[in-house]
């Protein structure tokens, strides 16, 4: 193994990125192209291509390396399958990344965004187990719409406010 071609390559791949996601707070991701990114990242073309199809694959691959990162949040939760319900971590780490959370609901990659498993057990005893997949989309919306607003708003509010507004519009659900 090439040690030093590896960390030459992650360190193009970091540059490429970083910079594609500052051109896609200031423009359309159709608006970016290849030879703009290769230009501010002070790269050559063949770079990019040894790493990125397009500027739509290389979209791809900032979204799924987000969601994996999302995803490591949870993992312990997964491998001892169980659910804590914090998602105040989640908040945390949304304040701490801002400008990855908004590149990402900008890609629109928000329709997949699964940030852990839903608590299934749970929205059954709230719901009296009926339409339960609907109760899951509703959930997914209003996190989704509630984590854009608050990026929207620069996370003026700390994390634990959030999780709070997210803990009372489920609060009295067993009544």
């Amino acid at each position: 193994m090439n040690t030093p071609n590896n960390k030459r390559k992650k360190e193009s791949k970091r540059k490429i990125e970083k910079i594609f996601v500052q051109l896609l707070q200031e423009k359309e991701l159709n608006k970016i192209s290849v030879t703009e990114i290769c230009e501010k990242a002070n790269i050559n073309r063949s770079t990019f291509y040894t790493n990125y199809l397009d500027v739509y694959d290389l979209a791809d691959k900032v979204a799924e390396e987000l969601e994996h990162e999302v995803s490591l949040l949870y993992q312990d939760e997964r491998t001892k399958k169980y659910n804590s319900n914090d998602f105040l971590k989640l908040f945390k780490h949304i304040k701490e990344n801002q400008i990855f959370y908004r590149t990402y609901f900008k890609l629109n990659k928000d329709q997949n965004f699964r940030i852990k498993e839903y608590d299934i057990h749970l929205a059954k005893s709230f719901f009296k187990d009926q339409y339960i997949e609907y109760h899951i989309e509703f959930f997914k919306a209003g996190l989704n719409a509630i984590i854009k607003k608050w990026l929207n708003n620069g996370c003026k509010e700390s994390p634990e406010e959030i999780d709070l507004i997210l803990k009372e519009e489920y609060k009295n659900k067993n009544t």
